[in-house]
């Protein structure tokens, strides 16, 4: 088949972007175990690294620093977003509240409801786990002057 240059060029873009993305999340993980354990040196830590060896603390640290980024920009923010709901858990509140934050210094209230029904969808509709996260977020939630999909009469 035939591509043109502007097919290319744009193709170029996109995994360049996501390839900056992912390196940033990468370095973001390394700053964060780093942090927790001075063997580890900060750079960037192989794949492997970050599904095999990582334990619950480090994983919920890096994506909390991923999402408390201060130059996080929405294509970022969504595919954080994406990336960490393809694992099969429910994110911790310390996560959720991050995200909503993000969301909040990208003044995209659509995203930040969107992150609300997606943990309630990841829960699997067991109780005890929405009203812990819920609960948990509730501060979050009332400091960035949020509605509730509930309270927007979304559920």
């Amino acid at each position: 088949t035939c591509t043109s240059n502007l097919q290319m060029a744009t193709l170029f873009g996109v995994f360049r972007a996501r390839a900056l993305s992912a390196l940033k999340f990468q370095r973001g993980c390394a700053t964060a175990v780093a942090k927790q354990s001075k063997t580890i040196p900060a750079g960037i830590l192989p794949v492997h690294y970050l599904t095999e060896k990582m334990s619950e603390k480090e994983f919920d640290a890096c994506w909390i620093n991923y999402f408390n980024r201060d130059d996080i920009d929405s294509w970022e923010l969504r595919s954080g977003l994406n990336e960490l709901y393809g694992h099969d858990l429910v994110p911790e509140p310390e996560i959720i509240s991050a995200m909503l934050k993000a969301a909040r210094r990208l003044n995209d209230v659509a995203i930040a409801i969107r992150i609300l029904e997606a943990c309630k969808e990841k829960a699997g509709g067991r109780k005890e786990i929405i009203d812990y996260i819920s609960e948990s977020i509730k501060p979050t939630v009332e400091e960035l002057g949020l509605k509730t999909p509930e309270e927007l009469g979304l559920s």
